[in-house]
């Protein structure tokens, strides 16, 4: 079982064009899976707790739940306007999440794991969390990544973090905890160095943060929105589970092929909290999760004296926000989906690139594909009568098409195993490339006028659209809508039930018939730009 899941996102306001691709980047992943015979089991949602919440409801004058409630509904909009095919969905308010995280806190209470004590520092508003003199810079400043922070004193209760870091430590230097890309290991090292001494506070008095879920042993207090949320990949996963409550089976899914997260939640808390909490609850090295973090998305800025560009991270308060609603509503599912996947390193930050969506849409996927695919149908029509008849031609651009199939088939699952969707793209780019030179070079529509060439038409016209047909399924994770229609076009509805290890020339047999095309890329126009 490939269990995978998103980071579970703050539904205090709108979802933006991050959220959009960890979405887009887990469900390409997902499908591809389920494309490789495998079962899957894809979790994703919102974490409807905490301190943001309760300021955002109080500025928008609502009471918190309700607040909760309306944006979950935005981020659930989202999934259908991305396509996204997750099988389970995760709130934070889920009476049956609740229950796993009293469960988990009375059994590590019970473990002397959690102490209570007094704690005098300064807090970080936005993170939620006490910082330590080795979160300040050079100067002796907290960095901006904090927010507001505000000295603050107050009891809380404890989790003993520090005594599971050693363990951490191995557990990431062995790959136990698997971090994707690699070079984000020497992140998480760095970071075990500044937990190594520090305990992790898992509580808020509930006289100044009611918004939570109680603590079992102490109701005078919530949890820490940290490590109520983590939880959720467990929880969700069917972890302590009670009767009835249609939760999947705990032990098939775990542990999780992949938390797909961004950079800025890797340390500490998926990276550093998440693994010692597990640890705590008796996990072994076998059982821990592996970790594929991803990077921003920033936006170009230009200044304005210099006319230089740089790139600045996307902000709620810099006015700089993508709304990947409005993106949908302007070009397309299609066309959204590809660019996320395509114009991006996994792993790496890229500059959101409205004139490179444009481009890349439009000269890949509707002047490529989408010509091939018309023209291999329209000639087949007007020449074949519809049907890919059997053909005994055979020359050597026949066989050049033949070998780039060949290699594409071997090349785009290295690169999906590498989880390099854009190198797997470009790969599936190239071969289409090379089946429309074929085209200009065998010339079909000439061939048509000359009788005596009529079975290197047909054989032409079959290598045509069988790389079509090899295009669609090799899409369907990517823009699964656009392989559908190829494949009704194709009048080859079996290719969507065929997995990876099927696939191989002669997808579409001799008598095939084709349906009329219509356009499945249609350019993307200026005004959408």
């Amino acid at each position: 079982m490939i269990f995978l899941t998103t980071a579970i996102d703050y539904p205090n306001g709108s979802p933006h064009i991050g959220h959009a691709y960890e979405k887009v980047l887990t469900d390409v992943l997902a499908r591809y899976h389920r494309l490789c015979g495998e079962e899957v089991y894809f979790l994703t949602g919102v974490d409807q707790h905490g301190q943001k919440m309760v300021q955002t409801a109080e500025k928008e004058g609502v009471n918190v739940a309700t607040l909760a409630k309306k944006n979950t509904k935005k981020f659930l909009k989202l999934l259908d306007a991305l396509d996204i095919s997750n099988d389970g969905w995760a709130e934070t308010t889920d009476d049956r999440h609740k229950a796993c995280v009293s469960q988990i806190l009375t059994a590590l209470h019970e473990k002397g794991q959690l102490y209570k004590k007094s704690y005098s520092g300064y807090y970080s508003i936005r993170q939620e969390q006490f910082l330590t003199d080795q979160e300040r810079d050079e100067n002796g400043n907290f960095g901006p990544e904090w927010g507001e922070v505000e000295a603050r004193e107050e009891e809380n209760w404890y989790f003993k973090l520090s005594e599971h870091t050693t363990w951490l430590r191995e557990a990431v230097e062995s790959d136990a905890l698997g971090i994707v890309p690699a070079f984000r290991k020497s992140e998480v090292l760095n970071a075990i160095g500044k937990a190594e001494s520090t305990d992790l506070c898992i509580s808020r008095p509930k006289e100044r943060l009611s918004w939570g879920i109680p603590l079992p042993f102490d109701p005078d207090f919530v949890t820490y929105v940290w490590f109520d949320a983590l939880i959720n990949y467990i929880s969700f996963a069917g972890y302590l589970k009670g009767e009835g409550s249609e939760l999947p089976d705990f032990d098939k899914l775990w542990p999780a092929h992949f938390h797909v997260i961004g950079k800025d939640i890797m340390v500490p808390a998926h990276a550093i909290y998440w693994p010692c909490m597990l640890h705590a609850m008796g996990f072994e090295n076998a059982q821990m999760p592996n970790l594929l973090v991803h990077g921003w998305w920033n936006v170009k800025k230009k200044d304005s004296a210099t006319g230089e560009e740089s790139s600045e991270k996307m902000s709620k308060s810099l006015g700089n926000i993508v709304d990947p609603m409005e993106l949908v509503d302007t070009v397309g599912t299609d066309a959204v989906r590809y660019y996320l996947a395509r114009d991006i390193a996994t792993g790496k930050d890229s500059d959101f690139d409205p004139e490179r969506l444009f481009v890349l849409f439009n000269s890949e996927m509707a002047n490529g594909l989408g010509n091939l695919l018309n023209r291999s149908l329209n000639m087949t029509k007007a020449s074949l009568g519809a049907e890919l008849v059997a053909y005994e031609h055979d020359d050597e651009e026949c066989q050049l098409v033949r070998n780039s199939h060949a290699a594409l088939l071997k090349i785009f699952p290295e690169k999906m195993a590498e989880i390099d969707l854009r190198g797997a793209l470009e790969a599936l780019v190239s071969f289409i490339t090379d089946v429309n030179t074929f085209a200009e070079r065998t010339k079909p529509w000439e061939l048509k006028k000359d009788e005596a060439k009529r079975d290197q038409l047909t054989a032409v016209l079959h290598h045509m659209c069988e790389a079509c047909a090899l295009a669609s399924v090799l899409l369907q994770p990517f823009v699964p809508a656009a392989a559908a229609k190829m494949q009704g076009q194709l009048n080859a509805p079996h290719l969507a039930d065929l997995k990876f290890a099927d696939l191989k020339w002669g997808l579409l047999p001799a008598g095939q018939t084709i349906n009329k095309p219509k356009p499945v890329f249609p350019r993307l126009q200026k005004s959408d730009e």
